[in-house]
């Protein structure tokens, strides 16, 4: 499995941990580690780039909110 396929894999495994209301990182990593049989530090690792990944998507949002709520002067 090249590096960047295991990576999407990683994040869709979590994604799907998250829709179905697991909250818990460490019970995310562990179901993870044992679903896709991948060392555990790799799952953190790609944790990391989805949680910032999503940050970015996070912060957009909240900009383009803000411009559609902002007054207009």
């Amino acid at each position: 499995m090249n590096r960047t396929n295991q990576s999407t894999i990683i994040k869709a495994a979590i994604n799907d941990l998250l829709e179905e209301g697991v909250t818990d990182k460490q019970e995310i990593y562990s179901k993870v580690v044992d679903k896709l049989d991948v060392p555990r530090p790799t799952v953190r690792r790609v944790a990391g780039d989805l949680r910032n990944e999503l940050l970015k998507k996070i912060k957009i949002l909240q900009s383009e909110a803000q411009q559609t709520i902002a007054p207009s002067v």
